[in-house]
């Protein structure tokens, strides 16, 4: 069975959809809020309570990641295997991630864990450009623990 190719179009959603979860990354690793506005729509919904977090609209959800990433002195998203269905102005798309974290214990050493799982998102398309109007992060796993006496605020 043969498949049908696929228009220009559908592969440019498909790079732009690709850069939009890029610049995820790159926004949540180097703490650039402003960047991360240009990633959810402003009335996302995003759900981030299987890793320990928590579930709001984009603005509720902004605030907790500076408070809960400011403990971290890295943090790295690495992203892979992208599923992306496209719908019109609509897409969904399932990616894998795995995240080490680290924090500095006492010493200056530090802390590292490790967790992997899946972003469930729903893209809309905008006049600015492909944007999340949903995400789920489903944790599939998690190596180590945080480090003793951190804790990610509410």
């Amino acid at each position: 069975m043969s498949e049908a190719p696929l228009s220009s179009r559908e592969v440019s959603d498909r790079l732009r959809i690709q850069d939009l979860l890029t610049r995820y990354t790159t926004a949540i690793d180097g703490r650039d809020w402003a960047l991360l506005d240009g990633v959810f729509l402003p009335d996302a919904e995003i759900d981030y309570r299987t890793s320990g977090g928590i579930r709001g609209r984009y603005p509720e959800v902004r605030a907790w990641l500076e408070r809960a990433l400011a403990p971290f002195a890295m943090s790295q998203h690495l992203i892979a295997n992208s599923a992306v269905e496209l719908q019109g102005d609509r897409a969904r798309a399932r990616t894998m991630f795995y995240n080490p974290m680290g924090a500095r214990r006492k010493d200056g050493s530090l802390h590292l864990f490790f967790i992997g799982g899946y972003y469930e998102d729903d893209l809309v398309r905008t006049p600015a450009g492909w944007r999340i109007a949903r995400r789920v992060e489903q944790q599939a796993w998690r190596e180590g623990e945080l480090p003793p006496g951190l804790v990610i605020p509410d």
